[in-house]
């Protein structure tokens, strides 16, 4: 079993992941929508308010949690994923992130009225991961727990 080629299945099977941030010992989790490209990089689109958005630019170190839905009888799985997050500014990633991101998620209509809204402005962040630890006992039955450093 090709364990990159496994994971990639996996992140685009999945579409909401809890993400991990801390600032001076202080943890904090939320739920995001998200999407990742070819290179399993990771992006999800979010108010610049939200404390985890703050919290990345203070300590972009992260770590998230993503699960299939599935039901306690079906035998585990999911990602465990660390790695540097970033608000992305510069036009040519942005665009990067729209075109992986929309329609999976947010129609591009949706993206850009939340990206222009004097509000609550929404940016784009990227995760780009050091490591993944996928917990499957369908497809590793002996051995549950897989690491893959990058």
């Amino acid at each position: 079993m090709n364990l990159r080629k496994l994971i990639k299945e996996y992140l685009q099977e999945a579409k909401l992941m809890q993400l991990a941030t801390s600032v001076n010992d202080q943890p904090w989790v939320c739920s995001v929508w998200f999407a990742a490209d070819d290179e399993m990089n990771i992006y999800w689109f979010s108010s610049i308010t939200r404390k985890h958005s703050e919290d990345i630019i203070k300590n972009p170190n992260v770590a998230a949690a993503i699960i299939i839905p599935q039901t306690p009888k079906d035998t585990p799985r999911g990602l465990q994923l660390k790695g540097t997050a970033q608000v992305l500014t510069d036009q040519k990633n942005i665009d990067h992130a729209t075109s992986v991101y929309k329609d999976r998620i947010f129609p591009i209509e949706t993206i850009e009225k939340l990206m222009k809204d004097p509000e609550t402005p929404h940016k784009f962040y990227k995760i780009i991961p050091s490591q993944f630890v996928l917990f499957d006992g369908v497809n590793f039955p002996n051995k549950w727990r897989q690491e893959l450093n990058l």
